[in-house]
């Protein structure tokens, strides 16, 4: 005899919300004010970023914590922390095989004052066979992005992790937004917006590495305390196995070479500092510039380079040569 009793559904399991993660305790150390705050541990500074990327941490505990860091300043054990937790967030990328080690190209400021010459840094290492992997934020109200630089020079930004892989592959500039990259990181980024203030995260994406292997990573700084800040982080505290880094004053935050006057380029290896390039004065001859920042003007100006009608400046001359011989040390 048949049984048309219905069978039973099981009702879909709920979905298991995040354990909320107790601040106060941490924000106690840092949120004592510039001269009482203490700073956190490394394990601690993991612990709690990795929370914040996990949205964990409750709107009121993480405005609290982004506000006491920006008074007190990041020590270096904190980023240290903070940059294990970030990179930990994501898939890493794998770039591909050949003489060169990856670089990494930071653009997360853009220009306000002067064209946006990093889009042509990248595209002259990409012609000398490296392997470039850009990642930034696609637009800012008051400043011109790289992205929208590469708009303009009709190349798509890479929408996932795999197809910036494939585009390094191909021979190609690879740009992938942090939203695409590293979504978490993105979100924590974005808290500029509602606060009105950068956040440690600011200065975590210009010196991560979101790759498997070791890689040389272009990294800049606008305040003199960052300089401090970063050279012990890359002398000390940096782990030697995720590659080398150069270090310089950002041109408007960018990490290309300022072709007015060239920035020092150190470069830190192994915890070992060189310096690359000196401090130059202002060039006695201006270099050939584009007329404006926007960025329709600025990628019709790197066409004329990249096809031979105008010079490449100088200092990115000499930039691009340090990126191309150390690339090759490290693929080595």
């Amino acid at each position: 005899m048949q049984n048309d009793a219905p069978i039973p559904v099981s009702a879909p399991a709920a979905a298991v919300e995040p354990a909320p993660f107790a601040a106060a305790r941490f924000i106690k150390e840092i949120g004592r004010g510039k001269d009482g705050a203490r700073s956190l541990s490394r394990e601690d500074a993991q612990l709690m970023y990795a929370a914040m990327l996990d949205g964990r941490v409750s709107d009121l505990e993480l405005g609290a914590i982004l506000l006491a860091m920006r008074i007190k300043g990041e020590s270096v054990e904190e980023i240290a922390g903070f940059l294990a937790a970030a990179e930990a967030s994501f898939t890493p990328l794998r770039a591909p095989t050949g003489s060169y080690a990856p670089v990494v190209l930071p653009s997360y400021n853009g220009s306000r004052k002067m064209a946006n010459l990093t889009p042509l840094l990248c595209m002259l290492l990409v012609r000398r066979g490296v392997p470039v992997l850009m990642h930034g934020v696609t637009h800012d109200p008051q400043r011109v992005t790289s992205a929208e630089i590469f708009s303009a020079l009709g190349l798509a930004h890479a929408q996932s992790a795999a197809e910036a892989e494939a585009l390094m592959a191909a021979g190609q500039p690879a740009f992938i937004p942090i939203a695409a990259l590293a979504p978490a990181i993105a979100r924590l980024l974005g808290m500029r917006t509602i606060l009105g203030v950068r956040n440690s995260t600011h200065t975590l994406v210009k010196i991560m590495q979101p790759f498997a292997q070791p890689a040389l990573r272009l990294t800049s700084y606008t305040h003199p305390e960052y300089l401090e800040m970063l050279t012990d982080y890359f002398s000390h505290a940096a782990p030697h196995d995720r590659g080398d880094a150069f270090l310089m004053r950002g041109t408007e935050g960018e990490t290309v070479a300022n072709a007015r006057r060239a920035q020092r380029i150190d470069w830190f290896s192994r915890g070992t500092r060189t310096v690359l390039v000196e401090k130059q004065t202002v060039a006695e001859d201006l270099p050939d510039l584009p007329e404006g920042r926007d960025a329709a003007t600025t990628a019709d100006w790197i066409r004329e380079v990249l096809d031979g009608r105008r010079p490449v400046p100088e200092a990115i001359v000499e930039q691009v040569e340090h990126c191309v011989d150390v690339a090759a040390r490290i693929g080595r």
